[in-house]
């Protein structure tokens, strides 16, 4: 079946959508993943901004037919597939395939911890008991349970947490409400509808661990369809690893000790274990003298106090377990902390004998892992992290024949996918690239300024601070700066306050994190002429069209960290294997983070901008040119006056 027809200028797609423009780049794209869909194969597909890709692979996921599960990277993406994209392009081609959406538990309400909450009463403030109150007249009107319908309460209400289920605390089938329950009427449609739509995070939990029932999601699908696919290695790690934190214990001793007072409350032993287990596991969150620390496992060895922390809170979760499980048959809810509590007891002694990797020379040496401590303001999490997902992701994709679709605007280095396809095994998929439609050239200025200093060097933010508010003043704001660190963040947000208070320039100036981010951008794009200072999390997935953002400011080149302990520990694997750990690792991660930041600057056919680069090792050194010819093909200067000339243009 030839696709050209579909995209057409006078095609079904232009018929059904104002302002639909005909791409030779998106038939492309389109008719190579019809052939991997047809020959059950493997694609991996990079697709620059304006492509067009989600058409590309919606069109002949849907004209091909059988199952399809379509996966993303942000729950923003997943609800713009399921509310407009995906019923655009059935409606127009006619195709009477019934879609559906799936999010993790946590995403819909739950009646039976609502009405626990509602009963309880236990909020910290008026507002947040009001929110319940919403929440409740909500579930009795709405069909999908699906908070993101809910736009009265904020997303990131406390009320949330009390009126939703976590994997931990869900009762299952033994739930009381279990008839009404949205989460089990969400996975019903699912298993039933042709086109499912999922994110990434869900398919790694429920499809491939095989957790709470949803394993025959997979096997009864043809195509998988991964967008934002550049995710994929990091969120593999994540659930091919393993995890427990403070947070879940402290979950689990609130959780224990409202069940307890609703079914146990003549047996005071369990609430005092409950006291207990929450006084051990917030004195080794106060055992660490900061946060922001990733300890890895030779500086966990070093740190003796955390060491003796964590086996009071070991002796503590075996303390508890015994009253618990003196109660645990006089409610399903006790039951089920129970089961929690043995989990992390289990968890928790895992990570401190961790599985050993294969020797060297082993042909499984990729699969040990990695031990670590991540310190947050708030809870400590121990993580064991893969040393890489390849084999493991490969088991998942055999078996049972099916086409793997991968597409991300941001998977290739210049026209290279081997790094890529190196982090999941993928050494037999096909690969294909595609640049943008838009004329960069003559939309789009690459500045890289003269004279920065090291990025090490400790004046650095203010250097770039100062190379950047001229431009910043010529685009009349109008600017996201872009920092690799939320120290770097908060120094230069600190430094633009300072400078716009001397100069009285009047630009609104955002930080990320003084509101929620979907806030933030409404902000930005409604004010006009703003500044945003922000970190990684607006480094990708973000889309402001128009003027509103007409310069992309990036202080540094994103190479993570060379102490975070899980690059530490692959870059050591790379080197006993003789291979180069920077050519091979680093620097294409880098590209790729690259390419995220510099896509926030032109997202439309009609928008111009600068995307200014202050670290000097783009021009400086050798590798800066493999990562500027991997950017767009923008018209490249090191003079402010070209940035100037520009703009006044």
């Amino acid at each position: 079946m030839s696709l050209g027809r579909f995209f057409s200028a006078d095609g079904p797609l232009a018929k059904a959508i104002p302002g639909y423009r005909q791409r030779p780049q998106q038939v492309e794209m389109a008719e190579r993943i019809a052939t991997a869909i047809e020959g059950n194969s493997a694609l991996v597909a990079e697709a620059g901004t304006g492509t067009g890709k989600t058409f590309a692979y919606l069109v002949p996921a849907l004209l091909w037919g059988g199952k399809v599960i379509i996966s993303t990277g942000t729950k923003t993406l997943q609800d713009q597939l399921f509310g407009r994209d995906l019923p655009t392009v059935r409606d127009a081609l006619g195709v009477p395939a019934t879609i559906a959406l799936l999010k993790g538990r946590a995403n819909y309400v739950c009646p039976y911890h609502l009405e626990r909450a509602q009963h309880e009463g236990r909020f910290l403030n008026r507002e947040e008991a009001g929110h319940i109150r919403t929440i409740a007249r909500f579930a009795k009107s709405t069909r999908t349970g699906d908070k993101a319908e809910l736009a009265a309460v904020p997303e990131d209400s406390g009320a949330w947490a009390q009126a939703t289920s976590t994997r931990d605390n869900c009762l299952g089938q033994d739930c009381p409400h279990y008839k009404q329950c949205f989460v089990v009427a969400a996975r019903r449609d699912a298993m039933t509808a042709d086109v499912v739509v999922v994110n990434h995070h869900l398919f790694f939990a429920d499809v491939m661990l095989r957790d709470d029932g949803l394993g025959e999601l997979l096997p009864a699908c043809n195509t998988v369809i991964f967008d934002e696919a550049h995710q994929l290695p990091d969120v593999a790690g994540l659930f091919f690893g393993e995890a427990v934190s403070t947070a879940q214990v402290l979950e689990l001793a609130r959780d224990t000790r409202l069940e307890a007072l609703a079914s146990a409350k003549d047996f005071a032993p369990l609430q005092d274990a409950c006291r207990t287990l929450e006084k051990c596991t917030k004195d080794f969150r106060l055992a660490f003298h900061r946060d922001g620390m990733r300890l890895s496992e030779a500086q966990w060895r070093d740190h003796a106090r955390a060491i003796e922390a964590l086996a009071a809170l070991e002796r503590a979760l075996a303390d508890f377990t015994k009253p618990l499980a003196s109660q645990a048959e006089r409610s399903e809810g006790l039951a089920n902390c129970l089961a929690r509590a043995n989990e992390l007891a289990q968890r928790l002694k895992h990570w401190q004998a961790p599985p050993q990797p294969a020797g060297e020379g082993d042909a499984d040496e990729g699969e040990g892992f990695i031990r670590w401590a991540d310190v947050g303001h708030y809870a400590v999490t121990l993580n064991l992290t893969p040393l890489s997902v390849a084999n493991l992701f490969q088991r998942q994709m055999a078996g049972h024949p099916r086409a793997w679709i991968f597409t991300s605007a941001t998977l290739a280095v210049g026209q290279d996918f081997g790094h890529y396809k190196a982090e999941l095994g993928l050494d037999d998929a096909d690969a294909a690239c595609w640049g943008s439609p838009f004329d960069y050239g003559s939309s789009a200025l690459l500045y890289a300024p003269q004279g920065m200093p090291d990025p090490n060097s400790p004046l650095y933010h203010e250097a770039v601070l100062e190379a950047a508010w001229p431009a910043i003043q010529a685009a009349g704001g109008r600017a996201f700066v872009l920092c690799t660190s939320l120290r770097a963040m908060r120094r230069i947000h600190e430094l633009l306050k300072e400078r716009m208070a001397r100069d009285g320039a009047d630009y609104p100036l955002l930080l990320q994190g003084e509101g929620a981010k979907t806030e933030l951008l409404a902000r930005f794009r409604l004010l006009g002429n703003a500044v945003l200072v922000a970190s990684q999390s607006f480094w990708e997935g973000v889309d402001v069209r128009g003027e509103a953002l007409s310069l992309v400011v990036i202080d540094k080149l994103p190479f993570a960290p060379p102490d975070d302990p899980v690059l530490s520990a692959r870059i050591d694997h790379l080197k006993r294997q003789g291979r180069n750990a920077f050519f091979e690792y680093q620097l294409p991660r880098a590209v790729i983070s690259m390419k995220q930041g510099a896509g926030r600057l032109i997202r439309d056919e009609t928008d111009r901008g600068v995307l200014m680069v202050c670290d000097p090792r783009l021009v400086g050194k050798p590798y800066g040119r493999r990562i500027w010819l991997s950017l767009p093909p923008m018209r490249r200067t090191r003079e402010i006056a070209d940035v100037e000339a520009f703009f006044a243009g």
